[in-house]
């Protein structure tokens, strides 16, 4: 698989990622998430994303963290790991935000989890309101003065947030926001009218998530079907209020010309959602989720098939009764 650089950063990840939510501590036990993290190496993956609230609470802490903690053990050096904080970890006042005191918190809970010295990219899984730009990014420099954190990036922030710590970071002489994650994909489209541009012209890597659209666009989910047991939208309420919200008559007929578009060319309608995201320059990896190895390896084999500028275009004219 080819690799990127992770926008002004100074290394390289794969077009294709693996991220360890949902449900990593559910139905994805120790076992199977060995399973998955050798079928992505062997398909030539090296970026794997977690946070420390990602997988159902495992004994009081984050199982994709621990389970991955496990998987790398002798092969840490392969991968570029990314890890997030700020979100709440417990019922204190505290346990939240993006306070230097919860954050390094959170950075020594993740750090044991995932038995490493160091992670590639810490994110702010959020913006927080509450506390000051400041004292959020001067933390994160101090992580990465300390040598525990390589690269820091960001997590559903607005472009003018990113622009506004980065800012800060250029005048303090700080390690700047290199990436970002977003909601991105065929069906979800906000980023293009702010946040893709000032990607594009900043040199900030964006990292979509949720590329195949909670299953959507993987065909897991057939108009007027209940969601079938053991898929994302059984388990969690969230993907339910997802799916109300793309899942219409007028998404399934664009999702029937996608996939019949798609299928001309000799490709699933899941492998379209991934290479359409991987035809943007700004993005140098995209996250995709698995629970099993073949869901990732066929993941990875998305990033095989290159879009040109005509083709690009006919499915934005396919796409356009949702804009």
């Amino acid at each position: 698989m080819q690799q990127r650089q992770l926008g002004r950063a100074g290394i390289r990840v794969s077009e294709v990622g693996l991220g360890t939510g949902g449900q990593w501590g559910g139905r994805v036990d120790r076992p199977e998430a060995s399973r998955i993290v050798w079928a992505a190496l062997d398909a030539g993956i090296t970026y794997i994303d977690t946070a420390d609230i990602y997988g159902t609470w495992y004994r009081g802490t984050s199982a994709s963290e621990e389970f991955l903690g496990d998987c790398l053990e002798g092969i840490r050096h392969r991968v570029v790991l990314g890890s997030k904080g700020c979100q709440a970890t417990g019922p204190g006042p505290n346990d939240w935000g993006a306070s230097r005191g919860h954050l390094m918190q959170a950075l020594e809970g993740s750090l044991r989890r995932l038995r490493t010295d160091h992670i590639d990219l810490y994110q702010i899984h959020r913006y927080d309101l509450t506390t000051s730009p400041e004292e959020t990014m001067r933390t994160l420099d101090d992580m990465v003065s300390s040598g525990k954190v390589r690269y820091v990036g960001a997590s559903n922030y607005a472009a003018w947030q990113i622009c506004h710590c980065n800012d800060l970071a250029q005048w303090h002489g700080w390690a700047p926001l290199v990436t970002t994650q977003a909601h991105y994909n065929l069906l979800e489209r906000e980023a293009e009218s702010e946040l893709l541009p000032f990607c594009r012209e900043m040199r900030v890597g964006l990292l979509p998530y949720f590329p195949l659209a909670n299953g959507l666009l993987a065909g897991r989910y057939p108009e007027g079907s209940a969601p079938p047991a053991g898929s994302r939208a059984a388990a969690f309420d969230r993907t339910r209020r997802y799916l109300a919200r793309y899942a219409t008559a007028e998404g399934y007929a664009v999702l029937r010309r996608l996939d019949a578009w798609a299928g001309t060319r000799g490709h699933t309608l899941a492998e379209l959602a991934i290479a359409w995201l991987l035809a943007h320059a700004e993005i140098p990896c995209v996250i995709t989720g698995a629970s099993t190895p073949d869901q990732i390896t066929a993941n990875a084999r998305a990033a095989e098939w290159r879009l040109d500028a005509g083709q690009m275009a006919e499915i934005g004219a396919l796409l356009e009764p949702l804009r």
